[in-house]
């Protein structure tokens, strides 16, 4: 059975939400469940997911309550929690990783450093790497 695909409009309210409204990420997921695997192309090959936007805004509530539904969990959001087993698990079977950017181009040191507190010994960790990367 094929779904119909989501509407463009809906699906950008919830990204934008998600940047920072949990009321409106919660009331938008109970009318469209889909939602929490949604993304949008805001041009120029910028895709982001709500957990996407969560995530590089520091967002910790919204990224752990989609996250709680199903978001499937990467790098960037593994950063901003401060999962440095997640983070150290996937560097080291990609290391190319350490230079990706996710939404908006931001660097993944970045999304450790709005983690805040929590997300210190990730942020530790990746500058450490990228210092290496400089001597080399």
């Amino acid at each position: 059975m094929k779904k119909e695909p989501l509407n463009n409009g809906l699906v950008r309210d919830f990204v934008i939400a998600a940047h920072g409204d949990l009321r409106e990420v919660k009331r938008l997921v109970t009318q469209e469940p889909a939602l929490i695997h949604a993304v949008v192309n805001w041009g120029g090959n910028d895709w982001e997911s709500g957990l996407g936007a969560a995530a590089h805004t520091g967002n910790r509530e919204i990224a752990e309550w989609l996250l709680q539904r199903g978001a499937r969990m990467d790098i960037f959001t593994a950063a901003m929690l401060g999962d440095l087993q997640i983070v150290k698990a996937m560097i080291e079977l990609q290391p190319n990783a350490i230079r990706a950017t996710g939404p908006h181009g931001i660097t993944l040191s970045r999304h450790a450093q709005v983690g805040g507190e929590a997300a210190l010994p990730v942020y530790t960790y990746l500058e450490s790497l990228t210092s290496k990367e400089e001597v080399v």
